[in-house]
């Protein structure tokens, strides 16, 4: 009995290991063969998971692009952070009986430009959307959200009727000739608005892309809210729909300043927003149906406030990466591949890589504000390659040369670390981050004294100081060098020297990208 029980026990064992050794092979099959297929989609890769180790150096110059924000408030300051403001504006909208009291300042200047400060609530809201928790484990989700809100809040208030926005508070006639802190502001603050009988489509189809966008960070923190932002949202599409017309044709005093080269790519951009608010097939319908007309397929363009289209192009492919089922996406494929020639555009070492790039690697597009361009492409890039790696695609082919969906990362990475310090001239262009950032920003409000009070005039005394800067903007993304890499710091250098609210919302979204690794969202509803 003892050696019966001795041989059963011993051919047990025997054929325990044996099942474990094949299950063990099976396994190393599977997942070779998953690699494989992965392979076949364009090579293997790690796929992102929940957000991991944190890079410091991101996580800190976040912190101060977002501070820029409550640089740029007017009104009411509520737990102003910033020492050297205060409150301001507190009569703007008065002369219409509106509120129009918050919102932001357009740079260094106290202009509220709606176009471009919409353009900033809608990519703060996709950073958020696609970012909020990376922002959240360096504890920034918070101050992003409450910008946000300041900004919409504003725009709310801005959209008094259907048919009725007002879309620019201030005079920059009245405005720019003073050289004044915005708490001592006694100058009129006339409105410009769009309605019916003078339509101005973009800025009203980029408004509905912001409050569709920003409906969707809010919808389970403050649903009502939400709620109150889709409406309008809707409202303002079907206005800029229905009542086509440029607001830079319309509204000609606009064209100094922000002029628009065409409204097409906002109604596709607000669309495609509403699309993911609502999921209505209508809206993707409208992108489908309207993209011959006003897409530009096979032509790669700069993201900016004035051009959507390949933000557009790279928020739709989001759909084709993770809703392969979608109903009525066969309209897509165009958007996707336009994508895909953005990002083959922006890849140094890929046939079709951009010759708007300075020698030490900054994409440059143009002299006036220079790193616009640079920081939206730098942001797609780092979008479009976490949608890939989330979805098992770990390649790109680029006109027969295969890159690795890295590789954008890489790229957005070199951006970043150019804007932070690593360039030729060893500056950070974010003022506030290193050893070595620009003492002169073109700011009012950073160049006088808190103390000072001035008027429109005698606080040109301050502009005219050889002295830095007193108060420091901190976070403020300048506009950057010229194309031979040049910079010069200076007040009276507004075209390389001065910060806008809407390149700091792109540099959000691009250091939010960075500062760790994580999957991609499935869904932005």
């Amino acid at each position: 009995m003892g050696e019966k029980s001795k041989s059963r026990g011993w051919c047990g064992w025997f054929i325990a290991i044996i099942v474990l050794a094949s299950v063990v092979l099976a396994v190393v099959y599977t997942v070779k063969l998953r690699m494989k297929k992965s392979g076949d989609d364009g090579g293997g890769g790690p796929v992102p998971g929940p957000p991991g180790a944190i890079d410091k150096k991101y996580a800190d110059a976040l912190k101060l692009a977002l501070q820029f924000f409550d640089i740029q408030k007017s009104g009411k300051l509520a737990n102003n952070k910033i020492s050297w403001r205060g409150d301001s504006g507190l009569k703007d909208g008065s002369e219409a009986n509106l509120d129009l009291s918050k919102g932001l300042y357009d740079a260094g200047d106290h202009i509220k430009f709606g176009f471009p400060m919409a353009f900033t609530a809608t990519v703060l809201s996709w950073s958020i959307l696609e970012y909020g928790d990376q922002m959240n484990v360096v504890n920034q989700l918070d101050p992003a959200k409450d910008s946000l809100r300041w900004t919409t809040d504003y725009l709310i208030k801005a959209h008094p009727s259907d048919n009725v926005l007002y879309i620019q508070v201030g005079d920059p006639k009245v405005d720019h000739p003073c050289w004044e802190r915005p708490e001592d502001m006694k100058e009129k603050r006339p409105l410009t608005k769009i309605d019916a009988d003078t339509p101005g489509t973009e800025v009203a189809a980029e408004t509905a892309a912001a409050m569709a966008s920003a409906s969707l960070v809010f919808k389970d923190s403050d649903p009502q809210y939400s709620a109150t932002l889709l409406k309008h949202a809707k409202q303002l599409f079907d206005f800029a729909e229905t009542k086509r017309g440029s607001y830079s044709v319309n509204i000609p005093e606009v064209q100094k300043f922000y002029n628009s080269t065409g409204y097409g790519d906002e109604l596709l951009w607000a669309a495609s927003w509403l699309y993911h608010a609502t999921e209505d097939k209508t809206y993707l319908d409208y992108v489908s149906n309207h993209g011959k007309e006003f897409a530009s397929f096979g032509n790669p363009t700069w993201f900016s406030w004035d051009n959507k289209l390949a933000g557009t192009q790279v928020l739709l492919s989001r759909l084709l990466f993770f809703k392969k089922d979608l109903s009525g996406s066969k309209g897509l494929g165009n958007y996707r591949n336009t994508a895909k020639a953005v990002m083959c555009g922006l890849l140094p070492k890929s046939p079709t890589a951009t010759a708007s790039r300075t020698n030490g690697g900054l994409i440059w597009v143009s002299e006036w504000n220079s790193m616009q361009q640079s920081v939206s492409s730098a942001f797609l890039a780092s979008l479009f390659s976490d949608y890939m790696l989330t979805s098992r695609i770990h390649k790109i082919s680029c006109d027969g040369k295969i890159f690795k969906a890295t590789e954008l990362r890489d790229f957005a990475k070199s951006q970043a670390d150019y804007m932070l310090g690593k360039n030729p001239l060893g500056t950070s262009f974010v003022v506030g981050y290193g050893d070595k950032y620009p003492q002169f920003v073109h700011h009012r409000g950073a160049s006088i004294p808190a103390d000072a009070t001035t008027g429109c005039l005698d606080g040109f005394k301050w502009f005219n100081s050889t002295k830095p800067n007193p108060n420091i903007a901190y976070g403020a993304l300048v506009g950057g060098p010229f194309f031979n890499e040049t910079f010069t710091d200076s007040r009276e250098n507004p075209m390389q020297n001065e910060p806008t609210t809407y390149n700091n919302a792109l540099l959000v979204g691009l250091l939010s990208s960075l500062v760790t690794t994580s999957s991609a969202l499935q869904s932005l509803k």
